[in-house]
């Protein structure tokens, strides 16, 4: 694992569910319970650890499937569909969504010092939702979501839209995420990056795809910055 070199970055970029929301191990633990019936099917095998890395796997494939729409021209009847059906799951109600712990108070002191950027994989409504129940948004400079860059996350595109968002260079830029997906973008963007244990990341998935550091919690950020 490499070490991070603080002197590059003039901006951060965080993923969202995971990073900035709790919302990864829920989605997990209602999966889990959901196909309770079917644990015996994984022997010896602990079925949430099984689970989790299903979902993680998943990512990679949505990232294909959603590229799709934008070479199709279809992109902007997709995103308003998808923002309708979060409507309908509640995901925009207020109070849907914790975020990490430490989070909200970090967020306006790095704002002073730093450009600040979401990338996430989540629709746009989604995002905004938490971001507006939490009062973050304006600490963000941009807000890149599922349909704003022509592939998702592990693909680059989304980093380096934020970046030119923001007009700093991806090498510029430091990716905060708690997946693999996460980490990979960012560095074939040219980011340095950050894996944070507080979503679905575990530290030796990270580690091997290449993260500077590993964090305990996103709100760690601030004090890595201030080495």
């Amino acid at each position: 694992m490499m070490g991070l070199d603080l002197a590059r970055v003039q901006a951060i970029l965080f993923d969202m569910d995971g990073t900035l929301a709790e919302t990864d191990e829920e989605y997990l633990r209602r999966l889990v319970r959901l196909t309770r019936p079917l644990h015996i099917l994984f022997g010896r095998v602990d079925a949430t650890r099984v689970l989790r890395r299903w979902m993680m796997a998943s990512e990679g494939m949505a990232s294909i499937l959603l590229s799709v729409p934008d070479r199709l021209g279809i992109d902007e009847p997709l995103a308003a569909l998808t923002d309708r059906l979060a409507g309908w799951r509640g995901l925009g109600r207020p109070g849907g969504l914790h975020a990490v712990q430490g989070v909200p108070e970090m967020l306006p002191r790095l704002a002073k010092r730093y450009r600040l950027a979401v990338v996430s994989s989540r629709d746009r409504r989604g995002t905004l939702a938490f971001l507006d129940q939490w009062k973050l948004a304006p600490h963000f400079g941009a807000i890149i979501t599922a349909l704003s860059a022509p592939r998702m996350k592990p693909h680059p595109a989304p980093v380096i839209a934020a970046a030119k968002a923001l007009g700093v260079a991806p090498e510029r830029c430091l990716m905060v995420g708690d997946t693999r997906a996460d980490i990979l973008a960012g560095r074939r963007a040219g980011a340095q990056t950050a894996g944070v244990l507080c979503g679905f990341g575990e530290r030796e998935e990270l580690e091997a795809c290449g993260a500077d550091v590993i964090l305990e919690s996103t709100a760690e950020v601030a004090r890595l910055l201030r080495r």
